[in-house]
């Protein structure tokens, strides 16, 4: 897939601020003079949407660890198609709120997996398309970003154990280490303007190869 724009994905356990984040960088990347495209995962087409109304219900129907991985990519795939492969041809930068490390940590880690398998549909499902960057809001403890307010009610992913989301955490913090060219690893307990600015400077440099203006 040829690649005129940038992409970054945001990463990380649930309620680690990510789609905040994600729209926070999108309106400074905007101001900043880029035509910036925000995604969000499982979702973004109309097959992804149906797609998404299966993995995040409220309640679990016993959907098992490799119909859930399956779904994910299968949802991806349509937004790489539709979406996320015609913006970067465009010369778009896309801001995705979720991406393939999303089902590396928590289908291939979390629910134990085989880390290949996962890896290995989803490369063919997206194919072998990878972020520019990738920012993960690392949260030290992942109780306390439960405790934080939510709209709604929970879906049946955040309702798994403390435990399950223990796992993921520390499976995006693996995934880093495993690539650290790639990764951005940010504190997600710090102020959300705080974060804000860490990742919109990240970005920034990433993608013209200087500082922000005015730093």
């Amino acid at each position: 897939m040829r690649r005129k724009g940038f992409f970054v994905s945001i990463e990380g356990g649930e309620k680690a601020g990510k789609t905040t984040q994600a729209a926070l960088l999108a309106d400074r990347l905007r101001q900043q003079g880029f035509d910036t495209l925000v995604t969000r995962e499982p979702g973004g087409t109309a097959t992804g949407e149906a797609i998404r109304s299966i993995l995040l219900h409220s309640e679990d129907h016993g959907l098992t660890a490799v119909s859930e991985a399956l779904l994910f990519a299968a949802s991806r795939g349509q937004l790489v198609a539709e979406v996320i492969g015609p913006a970067l041809e465009a010369g778009k930068v896309v801001v995705a709120d979720r991406y393939v490390d999303s089902s590396l940590a928590y289908q291939g880690i979390a629910l134990s997996l085989p880390f290949e398998k996962v890896m290995a549909v989803n490369e063919w499902a997206t194919g072998g398309l990878w972020p520019d960057l990738t920012v993960l809001l690392d949260c030290p403890d992942p109780a306390t970003a439960a405790g934080r307010p939510r709209k709604g009610e929970a879906d049946r992913i955040e309702k798994r154990q403390e435990d399950f989301h223990r796992r993921v955490a520390e499976g995006f913090r693996q995934l880093a280490l495993q690539d650290p060219q790639r990764y951005v690893v940010v504190d997600a307990s710090l102020p959300t303007d705080e974060v804000a600015e860490i990742i919109g400077s990240a970005v920034y440099g990433r993608i013209t190869g200087k500082e922000v203006p005015g730093r």
